[in-house]
């Protein structure tokens, strides 16, 4: 009798747990935002959310208000759609509100890597010593040699002017990654391949071929962070992983020449810090697709805009070849490419806000914290809310700051001096009277925010410059429309076209 009891009470006591688990439990407390658990036990909302986060946000802003939570996948998520309080949650200190461990279970996930303390001090040191200041001049001046090998090196040869037909996406992504892959990893040794034109031959050759296995990576990105892969392409995953750790090996990566100060000091202070080397080769890859998954399809989305914007392409060029001209150098026939500095990058204000007009157009990450503490939070109506312990609290910018007409008028047009004034100061955005700190965010913000920002803005402005400054450039069809996004990939970062656009090019002169 006795054992009955016992089974009976450890089947009572699963079912309890189960459907604790399941949220059968969770009722709304006092001060607490709307609570929504959908009608699908544990998924909750996670499938609607990843079939179309902004239509899913958008309609519950609509019934519940600027903020409200709701269940994805087993966890609670407050949204909090009022710009007003994004200064608190992202000020916030990580006792409270931790953007770390949200983090940790994605970058497990997707790239196998298991974050440490130490590693996110070291990542963090190498960050501002190298992508910023002294060290991103650095940094520019190594990625504009990538450009000149990859972009640039037919065009001292006297190259007739032949329009050259590609597809947009891939051919921006294509360079950009590349050049950025050049720069931060190294190069061949010119006496392991035989000759310096031989390296770089090798060069061009080897990073192409990471590319096209990156892209088949990058394809599968957005449902292997949600875990929601089949079978089939969850091995294809494991595959490409095991490639890249692999490929971008601590080992082979010593044996290049040119490695970025980012890339060496990490790599040294992280075996000094005891990090085994097989998760080193991990951090390498989740390194590459931090500062490489998103520099590409931005660049894609403003060629694209600035070459569906006449007056917009004119307007930045003519700064371009104006910064040009007063550096003593000039784009021509038969004679080298121009070298672009960083302080030659600092004198552009309509490209800087062209490029921000693209990033507000197209850039949606998920800003995430976990709720370690309870939490009260303030609307700009006055409302008191309460963030439960062991929920997460998420921003999502692209909806509530980016596209808020309140904030930006008509905002889902292209404006390219949006965030510039006439002379060339950055403009002030107001809502309600008042100045607002929170306009556009496609880095994050607070502890949060990207520390590359700096050396992506870079990488993409000098792409663009050299591409106007050096060619000539159409849609093969004038009339073809600004595709679709992906929606699919709403959340992290830049967002991707449902399809591609021809384009060509040709030098021009």
């Amino acid at each position: 009798m006795m054992l009955w009891v016992i089974l009976l009470c450890a089947l009572v006591s699963s079912l309890l747990g189960g459907l604790y688990v399941l949220g059968a439990f969770r009722r709304r407390r006092p001060n607490e935002p709307p609570l929504d658990k959908g009608t699908i036990p544990w998924l909750g909302y996670l499938l609607e959310f990843r079939k179309d986060s902004s239509e899913f946000l958008k309609r519950m802003q609509r019934k519940h208000g600027d903020v409200f939570t709701v269940l994805m996948g087993g966890y609670y998520f407050t949204f909090v759609m009022d710009p007003s309080c994004f200064g608190s949650i992202v000020k916030a200190s990580r006792s409270k509100l931790d953007f770390r461990t949200n983090a940790a279970q994605v970058v497990l996930r997707v790239f196998g890597y298991k974050p440490t303390e130490a590693a996110h001090r070291v990542a963090h040191a190498a960050s501002l010593k190298h992508l910023m200041g002294d060290g991103l001049t650095v940094l520019t001046r190594a990625t504009m040699e990538s450009f000149r090998k990859l972009l640039l090196f037919n065009l001292s040869s006297g190259e007739k002017r032949v329009w050259q037909e590609e597809n947009l996406f891939h051919y921006c992504y294509n360079i950009v990654f590349r050049a950025g892959y050049l720069a931060l990893y190294g190069t061949e040794p010119p006496q392991g391949a035989g000759s310096k034109e031989k390296a770089e031959e090798q060069d061009r050759l080897h990073s192409n071929q990471l590319f096209q296995e990156f892209r088949k990576y990058d394809r599968l990105f957005p449902h292997l962070a949600f875990a929601v892969l089949p079978p089939k392409d969850k091995r294809e995953a494991e595959r490409l992983k095991r490639h890249f750790w692999n490929t971008l090996s601590v080992k082979k990566v010593q044996q290049k020449d040119n490695i970025s100060g980012w890339i060496s000091d990490q790599v040294q202070l992280l075996a000094e810090a005891g990090v085994p080397e097989y998760m080193r080769d991990r951090f390498m890859f989740m390194l590459l697709w931090a500062s490489q998954g998103n520099t590409g399809p931005t660049a894609f989305w403003l060629l694209l805009y600035l070459l569906k914007h006449p007056e917009a392409l004119k307007a930045v060029r003519d700064e371009v070849d104006k910064v040009l001209r007063e550096s003593g150098q000039e784009a021509k026939a038969g004679s080298f490419p121009v070298t672009v500095t960083r302080d030659m990058l600092d004198q552009t204000p309509l490209l800087d806000s062209a490029l921000e007009e693209t990033l507000r157009l197209v850039a949606a990450p998920l800003l995430v914290r976990a709720v370690l503490e309870e939490t009260s939070l303030r609307t700009s109506s006055g409302t008191e809310f309460t963030l439960r312990k062991g929920d997460r609290v998420a921003l999502f910018p692209h909806i509530s700051v980016q596209m808020n007409p309140e904030i930006h008028e008509e905002p889902h047009r292209f404006k390219y001096d949006r965030f510039v004034n006439p002379d060339g100061s950055r403009k002030d955005f107001y809502r309600n009277g008042k100045k607002l700190k929170f306009v556009n965010m496609p880095w994050g913000a607070g502890v949060s925010t990207c520390p590359g920002r700096f050396f992506a803005t870079a990488e993409m402005k000098l792409f663009v410059f050299l591409m106007l400054s050096h060619f000539d450039l159409e849609l093969v069809n004038e009339e073809e429309e600004i595709p679709a996004i992906d929606i699919s990939r709403w959340g992290f970062g830049t967002m991707q076209p449902v399809h591609d656009v021809p384009f060509r090019y040709r030098p021009r002169f």
